[in-house]
Formats: C-alpha cells, structure tokens, sequence
C-alpha cells in the first residue's frame, strides 16, 4: 500500500512539473534574482558621483529593469574592450553605455533594437587656447596652401597664351622684344614679358602692331586676375583664421587625432588616414587635446557635447556636423532569451513617454 501511494505521489509531481508551460520555465531560468549588468562611464550616458552611477543608459536600464522586476548589481568596466570581453566570458549577463550596433559585433553578441541614435564628431581647441601667431609659420603656410598652388597654376597657363602670340608676331618684326628667332630660348624672353605684365607692368611693349593691341587686352586680364585672386586668397584666409585647419573629416588625413581604443571611432579615423592615438579612458583624449599633444578628438557626439558644455566649455569646441551615424544598443551574449523581453520594454517606454522623459532629463527638452 505504501509503495503504490509513492509511486502516486511522483507520478503526480511529474505531471505538476510537466504541466508548466515553457515559456514560463525559460523565463524562470532567464531573470535570475540578481542581473549582472557591465557599463563604462561615459556622461551624460553613464555619469559616476560619490560611488553611485547614473545618466540617460542607467536610468533606462533601471526603467527596463523595473517592468520585468529585475534586481540590478553594476560593474564598471574601464573600456569598451573589457566591457564585451566581460559579456563573451559569462562574467556579466547585460552591457549598457554608449555601444555602437555595427556589424562585427552583431555577428558575435546580440543586440537590442537601437535605445539611441548617435554618430560621431570632431572636438578642437578653443579660440582662446590657440597657439599664439607665429609670422613665419602663417607665411609658409600660404606660400603652400592649397588656393595658393591652385592660383598660381591658373596664372601659369593664363601666361603661355599671350607668350606665344607674341613670340610668333615678334618673330615677323626684326627689332622686337625677342631677341631670338628661336623656339628656345625665344619662347622664355615672352614667357618673362606676360608674367611681368600680369604681376606689375612690363618693361617694354611689343613691336609688332597686333603684338600691341594683345597686350593692352593682356594688361586688362592681368589687372581683373590679380583682383580676383586677392579676393580668393583673402577670403580661403580669413576662413581658415576663423573655422581653424579641421572643419570636417576629411581635414583629420595626416592630423594627430585622439580616442578611446577598440571604439568605432577608431576604425573610422583609420579609414581616414588620421595619425590615431588611442587611450585607454575618453578623459585622457581630452587631456591630450588641452595639453597640445594632438589635434583633434574623435568620438560619440553626444559624449563630446556633454564635455563641451561643462568640464570643457570655453576650452574645447565641436565642429563640423556629426557623421558615421550609429545605435546605441544593450548588448547580450548570444540567445539570451532576455533580449525580445528587453525590447518589448523599450518599446513600451517610448509608447508611454518615459523614453522621451529621460531623454529631455539629459539632454534637454526642445
């Protein structure tokens, strides 16, 4: 009697246990009571104070957390290499901060649908800690700039036409400016008379009757190209003294520029041919700039913003536009089943308003 009544006793706990559904059973398995969750601090994304963290990631993390009634206990990573390599190893369930969706990282981590839109920017010097004005420096640096080399190749062709029609006119008057009937040297006693005459005035006319008249309609050119050219060269300079050298990406080829290693920052500079010097925290690319050890920082644009406008105002600035946009996501190891739980509340947060909340709580409503 005893035996059957324990055979009936299992036999009812295994039906009890077979009875829960799965998705009831996977969930149990995949919100443990206290989620590992890694971050870095990056404000305004994740802001550290008195031992204590916050920003726009953690107060969304928190928001998500506490829909699914999740317990949360943070790690701080120091960057974002260290960050994934904790999520690959098992030493973290969830990754938030500021982390790029890209492809590479897809095809090893998952990610949520994207919690922020961002890209990134370029960080310069402030006007009032620019490099005192070096004359020689300014002067090299328009004897080779770019208008100027571009100008002077315009001039260079602009000569050669009247100089051949007046080396061909003087060949047919015998006591003219050329005193050669030769190509060589010929062509450079002419060449020398339409660069003086549109640099100043010539020393002498030509005698050749329509030799004359190309040359009053030479000396005519010389002055509009000389006012054209003043003008051009005037306004390339003044800009340059006003933007600085980068104004955009493609000024960062060649340039010295600063951000963290392993970032998606990174990689763009060296498609760009920058010189990259990568650190270990951003706060030490900032240092970098300020102390004159590079030219310019790369990185999220929302991160510079935030430095721009309170550690760094007066001494740093942003310029150019954001570019190589990117999404922010909460990373996981693949097939965690918390991921589809995570977004339906990320989408739940932007329905209800509370996304929008928070994100005018730090970055400022419009």
């Amino acid at each position: 009697m005893l035996g059957s009544a324990s055979r009936f006793a299992a036999a009812l706990i295994l039906w009890a246990v077979c009875a829960v559904p799965a998705p009831v059973l996977a969930q149990a398995q995949s919100s443990p009571d206290n989620l590992r969750v890694v971050t870095r601090v990056l404000p305004p994304m994740v802001v550290a104070h008195d031992g204590a963290l916050s920003g726009f990631s953690i107060d969304l993390w928190n928001a998500i957390a506490e829909r699914l009634a999740l317990k949360t206990s943070y790690q701080v990573a120091p960057n974002v290499t260290d960050l994934f390599e904790r999520i690959r190893t098992d030493q973290a369930d969830v990754g938030i901060s500021a982390l790029s969706i890209t492809a590479a990282r897809e095809a090893e981590f998952d990610f949520s649908q994207p919690m922020f839109n961002s890209g990134l920017q370029i960080m310069v010097r402030g006007r009032d800690t620019e490099d005192v004005s070096n004359p020689l420096r300014e002067i090299l640096a328009l004897l080779f700039s770019k208008t100027m080399l571009v100008w002077l190749g315009i001039a260079l062709v602009l000569i050669m036409v009247p100089a051949h029609v007046v080396w061909f006119l003087e060949l047919r008057h015998p006591p003219g400016i050329i005193p050669t009937r030769k190509y060589f040297p010929g062509i450079f006693f002419s060449m020398y008379w339409a660069a003086s005459t549109l640099a100043t005035q010539s020393e002498q006319m030509p005698r050749h009757w329509l030799a004359r008249a190309v040359a009053v309609l030479w000396m005519f050119v010389g002055v509009v190209f000389v006012a054209f050219y003043t003008a051009q060269l005037t306004a390339s300079l003044t800009a340059q003294k006003i933007q600085g050298s980068i104004v955009s990406p493609q000024d960062l080829h060649g340039k010295s520029v600063a951000t963290t290693a392993g970032s998606t920052a990174a990689a763009a500079l060296r498609e760009l041919d920058a010189d990259v010097v990568e650190v270990t925290r951003i706060e030490d690319a900032y240092e970098a700039l300020t102390d004159y050890k590079v030219d310019a920082v790369v990185f999220d644009s929302p991160v510079l913003l935030y430095y721009a406008a309170n550690d760094g105002k007066g001494r740093v600035h942003l310029v150019g536009a954001p570019f190589r946009k990117e999404d922010y996501g909460i990373v996981f190891k693949t097939d965690n089943p918390l991921q589809r739980r995570v977004n339906k509340e990320l989408l739940a947060l932007r329905e209800d308003g509370t996304y929008q909340k928070l994100y005018d709580k730090w970055f400022g409503g419009k």
